[in-house]
C-alpha cells in the first residue's frame, strides 16, 4: 500500500469501495442515514460499502446508474469522498443536504441550487489559493433548474456560504456565548452581498 494514494487491495482507503462500485453520477448527503432513504426511490439499488461516516450505495434510475455516498459533517471529510470517487471514475456530483437560509423570504422545504461558493471552509485552501472563485457546474445547474420546473418546486439560485463550524462559524453564539466580534454579524453581512444560505460540505465539490 502506497501512502500517496492508500488502498486496501483495490478499494479505496476511506470508502473501502472498489473498480465498478460507483456510478459517474453521484448524490453526496452528509447524514449517512440518508443514502438508503435516497436508494429507496430509484429502480435498483445495492448497498456498496459502509466505513467510517461513509455510506456507499449504487443502483439506477431510470436507466441511468447513479450511486449516493454519505460525506458526514464538513469540508475534510467531503474532499477525501470526492477525491476517492473521483479515483473510482464518478465525474458529477451533487450535494444534497439541508442548509440554513439567510433570508427570511426562503421557507422551509424551498429548494436552494447554489452555484458558487463563499469560501469559509478551509478545505479548499488546498486545493486553490483563496482568490479562486468557487463556481459551479453550469451544465449541472441548469439541470437542476430544469428538473425543478418540471416538477413544479419551489427554488432559489445563488451563492452559498460553505463553513467550518456549525456554531460560531455560522453566526451562533459558542460555549459560555464565545462569540469573537466577526462572527456577531456575519449574517447580515452576508445576506447583504445576496448570499443565500449556510452549508459546510459544498466547497469541494465546486472545484
Amino acid at each position: 500500500m502506497s501512502a500517496l494514494r492508500p488502498t486496501v487491495g483495490t478499494k479505496v482507503y476511506h470508502l473501502m469501495a472498489g473498480p465498478g462500485d460507483v456510478a459517474p453520477y453521484v448524490l453526496t448527503p452528509g447524514d449517512p442515514d440518508r443514502v438508503p432513504r435516497i436508494a429507496k426511490y430509484w429502480d435498483s439499488a445495492r448497498a456498496v460499502a459502509t466505513h467510517r461516516e461513509y455510506v456507499t450505495y449504487t443502483g439506477t434510475y431510470k436507466g441511468a446508474p447513479i450511486s449516493a455516498v454519505s460525506t458526514g459533517i464538513g469540508g475534510p471529510a467531503a474532499a477525501i469522498a470526492i477525491e476517492e470517487l473521483l479515483t473510482l471514475g464518478a465525474n458529477t456530483f451533487i450535494r444534497v443536504g439541508t442548509t440554513g437560509a439567510l433570508h427570511e423570504w426562503i421557507r422551509v422545504g424551498d429548494v436552494i441550487i447554489n452555484t458558487g461558493a463563499v469560501r469559509f471552509d478551509g478545505a479548499s485552501n488546498a486545493y486553490a489559493m483563496p482568490e479562486y472563485p468557487a463556481v459551479a457546474s453550469y451544465d449541472v445547474v441548469l439541470a437542476l433548474i430544469t428538473a425543478a420546473e418540471m416538477l413544479g418546486v419551489k427554488y432559489h439560485v445563488g451563492l452559498t456560504a460553505s463553513t467550518a463550524d456549525f456554531y460560531v462559524g455560522q453566526g451562533r453564539p459558542g460555549f459560555r456565548d464565545y462569540q469573537p466580534p466577526w462572527s456577531r454579524d456575519i449574517i447580515n453581512t452576508l445576506s447583504s452581498m445576496n448570499v443565500l444560505n449556510f452549508e459546510m460540505e459544498l466547497q469541494p465539490f465546486t472545484q
